[in-house]
């Protein structure tokens, strides 16, 4: 008996309130891997999948590629029934697809989507009546609705369309923005509300119904569209005051002023400021891509977002700051860049994590290595970096005990196992992007 589209979508609810329901998150990374652990915690059977069959054989092998994921959590979650394939057609077997794929910038700083359309196009032949499918990669308003929609009516081989709120057969679709912040433990994950726009009423239903089970907090919003916008202004917010602080920060440098004392200072008000802190660039997959993803949709608008525009610049900016005062203090020692033996401490985008995206030391080392230097770099918790995306490292982590060797030490991300006064004191130059030295003096210290 074919059941009718509200019979369904009770269904639906009941087997997700009762943990029956099947969930498949697409893309097993520094998002959808803990998603995926969050609804296994729940003792939902989840099947995650990736492209890469590596990262498939580490999960089903119980093991960990992620630093802050360890593998009893991942055999926790095979106990509960996880496990990861690279087989699109088990999609057809899930209530639930939760697509958790990248959105990277071109090489013209322009949205690309080819993630998203190809995960799309390998999941369509295989969605039916009655499933729910989100999509939580950042992107730019208008992309579930106006993207991963049609692909997927073209694509489906039942002749689906969007289910209505009438009460019409077809796949209901729904957006909702990750809210990561890797190496961030002050709160918990459940305790991170989410933001749910689906096209339709039933959508929403059914998606605030699904993340309800593992999230305290549901927001409801209006439309894909304004979900898609919430998560794009929550980063461009970042990014842009940190833009700001990073400009004071060339400013200050020029009239002799810490600013991080003055960010400390300010930060004593008890209203009407949030302390953001200077850098060397921007890292991480939302922050330095985000107001790229608005620029581009607004000019379809005919609207441009200089202001946006402008605080991308001031962050993208950022490495060649650090680039030109490297070269300076090693020329008040009488050496040039050209030649110079320098170690980059860090080389991911933000302390105590192994996320490379983006990561301003992958463009600081591009630009000393253009400039003749010798560059080599510290992590630990990256032992190699092979080739990625925007880069092709192929370096292995230089010991510590070797910093002697060097010319310069840059401190471009400030992990919390340095021994930073150990550093200093054996170091010949160290140049100092994250204010890591600070209460330590010396004259091999330059802070930029």
């Amino acid at each position: 008996m074919t059941l009718s589209s509200s019979a369904r979508t009770n269904e639906l609810k009941r087997r997700i309130e009762t943990r029956e329901a099947r969930i498949g998150i697409i893309g097993m990374g520094y998002v959808g891997l803990p998603l995926a652990l969050l609804f296994s915690d729940e003792h939902f059977k989840v099947t995650g999948f990736d492209i890469d069959p590596r990262k498939v054989e580490i999960l089903n092998e119980s093991g960990s590629y992620i630093v802050r994921i360890p593998g009893n959590t991942i055999q926790k979650a095979r106990e509960n029934g996880f496990r990861a394939t690279v087989e699109y057609g088990e999609i057809a077997q899930m209530d639930v697809v939760i697509m958790c794929v990248p959105t990277p910038l071109d090489e013209h700083h322009e949205p690309d989507l080819s993630y998203v359309r190809d995960t799309t196009q390998s999941i369509a032949p295989h969605v039916h009546d009655g499933q729910l499918i989100i999509l939580e990669s950042t992107t730019y308003p208008g992309t579930t609705e106006e993207v991963v929609v049609p692909l997927l009516k073209e694509g489906n081989s039942s002749h689906l369309s969007l289910a209505t709120d009438d009460g019409s057969h077809g796949f209901h679709v729904a957006f909702s923005p990750e809210r990561e912040d890797p190496g961030n433990d002050s709160i918990a994950r459940r305790e991170i509300p989410k933001v749910v726009g689906g096209c339709g009423a039933v959508a929403v239903e059914l998606a605030s119904a699904v993340y309800a089970s593992i999230f305290n907090r549901i927001v409801p919003v209006s439309s894909p569209a304004a979900a898609e916008m919430t998560k794009l202004l929550e980063n461009i917010y970042r990014c842009v005051n940190i833009a700001l602080v990073n400009e004071l920060k060339q400013l200050c440098m020029r009239m002799g002023i810490d600013i991080f004392e003055v960010i400390e200072a300010a930060r004593t008000k008890p209203f009407g400021f949030q302390a953001f802190y200077p850098g060397p660039g921007l890292g991480g997959h939302c922050i330095p891509i985000d107001p790229f993803y608005l620029s581009w949709k607004a000019k379809q608008f005919d609207f441009h977002t200089r202001f946006i525009e402008l605080a991308g610049e001031v962050n993208i900016g950022m490495p060649y700051f650090v680039v030109e005062n490297i070269i300076e203090a090693l020329s008040q020692r009488r050496k040039s860049l050209f030649g110079s033996k320098v170690l980059i401490l860090g080389l991911a985008y933000k302390r105590d994590i192994d996320d490379l995206r983006e990561s301003p030391s992958l463009t600081i080392i591009e630009l000393l290595q253009k400039r003749g230097a010798h560059v080599e770099y510290n992590d630990p918790f990256i032992a190699s970096a092979g080739q990625g995306r925007k880069y092709a490292l192929n370096m292995t982590s230089t010991p510590l005990d070797r910093i002697p060797e060097f010319d310069c030490v840059v401190i471009a991300t400030d992990h919390s196992q340095y021994d930073y006064p150990a550093i200093v004191s054996k170091a010949q130059l160290v140049v100092d992007t994250r204010n890591a030295t600070h209460g330590l003096t010396g004259k091999n210290v330059v802070r930029c």
